[in-house]
């Protein structure tokens, strides 16, 4: 079925979920589709978030870490198990032309394209570039999305020295890969280098000791190291890598685990097992220490509000972070406590946000919690077979396609209303000036452009009282097997 958009926005979650809302101008059609993976089954289940009726059931290999692309027309299965990596076309996907969109949506369904190797690891996809790691290889592994969904196999690959738990994030004729340990390939890596799609390097390897984990946010890609950060970002034709240190002032420790934020460009990780620790790139300093009664479970940013992100910590209570404050804002028990002690895999909570609804799972009752992100209080709950499991990569992104038109959110649905175009309020929201945006007349809306450069890169408490388009950039947690507990 197709439909022509005035204005389409596009949010997806792989959190085991990918929830996706579309709109189209003969009516005000809302779809929301939700992929659940499970904890010990090797199935992925779609479901409809709206009634919570099931749509599909896909039989994979074995128990999925799922990922979805930028798009949000694939959600990718991580079967660490079996060494299989399987992709589903979501069944919903845009055509932009210029001033309008064309909506296609069908069927769910499992794609032909399928990767087999040792060990797969970490996923990462950026502007449709899909960038699969195996551990127990020696190359990583770089695909097309459009490829994928046409039933194509064009695997490129890169060396990566020795096989070893690390990470490749594909830019357009280069990807910047981890270097492997040299004295013991089994320990974290040491650091980062670009290579090129030929085989040759560019410039020097970067080093990042103790690399692990890895997120992006607008235009930034980030990898975390015991010294800091590495801030990946496109110059020119290539990649570029510069190290953002840890603050002086900040204890003795480090990141393993990050997300990043959508419409603010910061990012999220963990700091000691009890603490967070949230980086605003743009400053040298920029670094705020979160104190959580317990211990952390998991973490996710709020792709529409985007100045918070959620925590749910062991004693089953989920937390409103305010990023801007740096502190916690609100807390809600949910669950019955899910402690931190025992293997990392074992099924815990995961978060993912749905527009106006915070969806938390409870792989022990086979439910998903649904929270009213409006005035944080519990909506409603989602019944799923077994063990509802969110080990994805990729827990809470957004994907957002629209022509010059504004989009007005409710808490019942999404409305499409015109905007005449104004040069001289797209330039101060896109242009140069982007940092001096002043409040816009339509202020419940969001203005975003198909061809925007990305989220600006302007800093946390500038941005603090300005309407925020969502971001358009994929997020990727490396959550296992190292992460600190």
């Amino acid at each position: 079925m197709r439909r022509e958009l005035l204005a389409v926005s596009t949010t997806a979650l792989a959190l085991g979920l990918a929830c996706f809302p579309t709109l189209a101008h003969d009516g005000n059609v809302t779809a929301w589709r939700l992929f659940v993976s499970d904890h010990s089954a090797p199935v992925v289940n779609v479901i409809d978030a709206l009634d919570g009726d099931k749509l599909a059931t896909f039989t994979v290999m074995g128990p999925a870490a799922l990922s979805r692309s930028e798009s949000g027309e694939t959600v990718f299965a991580v079967q660490g198990a079996t060494g299989v990596v399987s992709a589903i076309a979501t069944g919903i996907a845009f055509r932009d032309h210029g001033d309008h969109a064309d909506i296609e949506i069908d069927d769910p369904k499992l794609l032909k394209v399928e990767l087999s190797g040792s060990k797969p690891g970490h996923f990462v996809e950026r502007q449709g570039k899909v960038a699969q790691w195996f551990d127990g290889e020696d190359k990583a592994r770089f695909l097309a999305e459009k490829d994928i969904l046409d039933g194509k196999s064009d695997v490129r690959t890169i060396n990566v020295v020795s096989p070893h738990h690390g990470v490749a994030v594909p830019f357009e004729n280069h990807a910047v890969v981890s270097v492997p340990n040299p004295e013991d390939a089994s320990k974290r890596p040491v650091g980062a280098r670009i290579v090129g799609f030929d085989g040759k390097r560019l410039g020097d390897d970067v080093a990042c000791p103790g690399l692990h984990g890895s997120a992006g946010s607008g235009s930034l890609y980030a990898l975390a190291c015991d010294t800091g950060l590495l801030l990946l970002s496109q110059k020119g034709n290539a990649p570029e890598i510069r190290h953002l240190p840890y603050g002086a002032s900040l204890p003795k420790g480090s990141s393993s685990t990050l997300i990043g934020g959508k419409g603010l460009q910061y990012f999220i990780g963990n700091y000691g097992a009890d603490r967070i620790l949230i980086v605003d790139p743009s400053e040298k300093d920029g670094f705020r220490l979160v104190q959580l009664p317990t211990r952390r479970v998991h973490f996710a940013v709020d792709p529409i509000r985007a100045k918070f992100a959620y925590v749910v910590t062991e004693d089953g209570q989920l937390h409103q972070v305010d990023v801007l404050k740096g502190e916690l804002v609100k807390s809600l028990k949910l669950t019955e406590p899910y402690s931190m002690d025992g293997h990392w895999s074992e099924p815990r909570p995961r978060i993912a946000v749905v527009d106006d609804k915070i969806v938390v799972t409870d792989p022990l009752n086979g439910k998903l919690h649904v929270v009213d992100a409006t005035d944080f209080s519990k909506s409603g709950e989602i019944k799923v077979d077994g063990k509802p499991s969110t080990s994805s990569p990729s827990e809470a992104q957004a994907k957002c396609m629209a022509t010059r038109r504004s989009l007005s959110l409710t808490s019942e649905r999404i409305l499409v209303r015109k905007l005449e175009h104004r040069p001289e309020k797209w330039n101060a929201v896109f242009g140069k000036s982007r940092c001096n945006i002043k409040e816009l007349e339509h202020r419940t809306a969001y203005d975003i452009r198909s061809d925007a450069p990305g989220a600006a890169s302007c800093s946390l408490e500038r941005r603090a009282s300005r309407p925020q388009p969502p971001a358009c950039q994929p997020t990727s947690e490396m959550d296992e097997p190292y992460v600190e507990r």
